[in-house]
């Protein structure tokens, strides 16, 4: 079985919208992109956090993402020079390799190389996905599809990367309304810089609160 693995910068109030530059997600009027670049060009000088994604990214069999994340990479991963030096070489190299698969109601085409459209039943697709042979799919960005997915258990995984910082505004991983979740955590490291990584897996067992299991779906009525 292959496994979806949900990877976010995270901020201590929960937000990950537009860590990785001012211009990458400008929805709501969020004007503060670029915190978690910021953040690490002043305290990581040890480069610990690029370390830690090009290990985890080195077992990336498939992307899974959402259509607005989906352009984003496509402009950048999907034009990017694969003969740079360093981890952009490395991811570009990569992501232009493997599977991806995109949610989307909206596109009917794509033009970054090996890319797919899950079809119109998405929580069917990524089920099938994640019985077929392979390996770790990644999640980043996406946290509409976030969403859908854990309404339907299909979150094996969550790496946060969490930055001691508090924005006030933005999107969040965990918004009001998501699915109730109850899951183990397997590995919380903190690095030189401040950020600590903490790794999240699904759950065999439910937690009973008020008579509700948290692994029982959210119906529609309930979100």
């Amino acid at each position: 079985m292959s496994r979806i693995v949900v990877q976010a910068f995270i901020t201590l109030d929960g937000v990950v919208q537009g860590p990785g530059g001012s211009d990458e997600d400008r929805d709501d009027d969020f004007d503060l992109g670029g915190w978690s670049m910021g953040y690490d060009e002043q305290n990581d000088s040890a480069g610990e956090g690029g370390a830690l994604i090009a290990d985890w990214e080195s077992r990336t069999e498939g992307l899974l993402l959402g259509r607005k994340t989906y352009d984003i990479f496509s402009r950048s991963w999907g034009v990017w020079d694969e003969n740079a030096e360093g981890l952009e070489g490395e991811l570009t190299r990569r992501y232009n390799r493997i599977p991806k698969y995109v949610a989307s109601r909206n596109v009917t085409e794509l033009s970054w190389k090996n890319s797919h459209l899950l079809g119109p039943d998405v929580p069917a697709a990524v089920q099938r996905l994640r019985e077929a042979p392979g390996g770790e799919i990644r999640v980043w960005g996406s946290s509409e599809l976030i969403r859908t997915l854990a309404e339907h258990d299909l979150v094996d995984e969550y790496r946060l990367i969490v930055y001691p910082l508090i924005l006030g505004k933005g999107k969040k991983l965990f918004p009001e309304g998501f699915a109730l979740t109850t899951l183990t955590l397997v590995e919380s490291r903190a690095l030189e810089s401040g950020v600590v990584v903490n790794t999240y897996r699904r759950s065999d067992g439910a937690l009973t609160v008020n008579d509700r299991s948290f692994s029982d779906p959210v119906s529609p009525s309930e979100q």
